[in-house]
């Protein structure tokens, strides 16, 4: 989990307010829409971060399968292979 206050949060969801913060200074919002609004900009910020950064996670290596012990060989006799004559 992700803090929602880390530098990349926060300045994420800064870059996603600088539309609110443009619409206040043209008049368009009141500080009250402004501050109402800019939560939601850091939450967008964090869910942004949090699936980019899920999408950029290489998967957890896989371990390779342990060894087992070797069975022990049976020697064969050349002699037993052949037919009895």
């Amino acid at each position: 989990m992700i803090s929602p206050f880390r530098g990349d949060v926060v300045l994420t969801g800064l870059v996603l307010a600088i539309p609110v913060f443009l619409l206040a200074l043209r008049g368009d919002f009141s500080a009250e829409d402004v501050l109402s609004r800019l939560p939601w900009c850091l939450a967008a910020g964090w869910a942004a971060v949090a699936v980019v950064r899920f999408a950029s996670t290489p998967p957890a290596p896989t371990k390779a399968p342990q060894p087992t012990a070797a069975a022990p060989e049976v020697a064969t006799d050349p002699d037993s292979e052949r037919a009895p004559a």
